[in-house]
């Protein structure tokens, strides 16, 4: 079956933050990775004048695109005809929609690969992280997964934070952390010398399209990838070097940020998550002995550096 796959894949929640990156790598792909990729999309999205720019290019390119409703199973399954592999990009406040997705290809005579919406921070780093809030959707998924879905081969592909997402210093939760180029000023969590493991977004739908061109190792496995590791002190030399000037750097003990965690969860705060995940980083679960970017046939050289993500990030080109 490996030799086989990918041929006919389905990419769903292709506009989304993540999704883009992952769909226009997919599509862009050069050789190809597969013979025909196709969007599904909800029709409100795809007559949105802020979405039509991105699905036309995409079909400019030789992808299709279908419209439905990832709640129809009808939908789904005319979506699911002909498709071998399923590219899931969801977001986090989707997550869940996947068990039908999944359930729905297990029933299907077409689906064999499926690719949850995994990218991010690792929900079986270890022993605690199967209590941590913002887990508990994708630990359902997999669980779901394990109990019942036995002919369709899942990939997971864990890449860890999105330094994008990572560096911005944002005024509603400055004790999480982050960086502001036009102050000049960024805010570490503890000492700041402690490593994390990133993955940049467009290295994110590299990374994706390497485990598609690579079933052999990639089929139901749990791929731990990554562009780079760094420590927030790192992060500031690079933006004192680009910017040419000092930074004012304040910090904020882990302690503090685990006070804060708990008083945002308590009032249902939209940044909990954040909050949370800013921790899980900090306290170092994002690393690994060896990451699996080199089974996917990537080098360090392959990947974005810190150097050109703080470059986008001082000329202001966000996500």
């Amino acid at each position: 079956m490996a030799s086989q796959l990918p041929s006919k894949i389905l990419i769903i929640g292709a506009t989304g933050t993540i999704g883009k990156y992952i769909a226009n790598a997919i599509i862009s792909a050069e050789p190809h990775v597969a013979s025909q990729v196709t969007i599904f999309t909800s029709s409100a999205t795809a007559s949105s004048p802020n979405k039509q720019a991105i699905l036309s290019g995409w079909k400019s390119q030789g992808a299709s695109v279908i419209t439905g409703d990832i709640g129809n199973a009808d939908d789904v399954r005319r979506a699911y005809s002909s498709t071998d592999t399923v590219v899931s990009c969801l977001g986090r406040n989707a997550l869940a929609s996947q068990i039908e997705l999944l359930r729905l290809a297990e029933e299907s005579n077409d689906v064999k690969w499926f690719f949850p919406s995994e990218y991010g921070t690792d929900i079986e780093y270890d022993s605690s992280s199967k209590d941590e809030k913002p887990h508990q959707n994708k630990l359902r998924v997999r669980e779901f997964i394990q109990d019942n879905v036995k002919r369709v081969k899942c990939t997971y592909v864990v890449t860890g934070p999105y330094p994008e997402m990572f560096l911005p210093l944002l005024p509603v939760a400055e004790k999480a952390g982050g960086y502001d180029p036009k102050s000049k000023r960024a805010v570490v969590v503890g000492s700041g010398d402690d490593k994390i493991g990133f993955t940049s977004m467009p290295d994110v739908g590299k990374l994706v399209v390497a485990a598609l061109r690579h079933p052999e190792v990639s089929l139901g496995k749990a791929l731990k990838v990554q562009s780079f590791v760094t420590t927030p002190n790192a992060i500031v030399e690079e933006f004192e070097k680009q910017t040419g000037a000092k930074w004012t750097v304040d910090h904020t003990p882990n302690q503090r940020l685990r006070e804060a965690e708990k008083e945002s969860w308590e009032h249902n705060s939209p940044i909990a998550t954040l909050y949370t995940l800013k921790r899980i980083w900090a306290e170092g679960g994002t690393l690994y002995d060896k990451t699996d970017n080199e089974i996917l046939g990537l080098k360090p050289e392959d990947m974005e550096p810190l150097s050109l993500v703080v470059e986008k990030a001082v000329s202001g080109k966000g996500y």
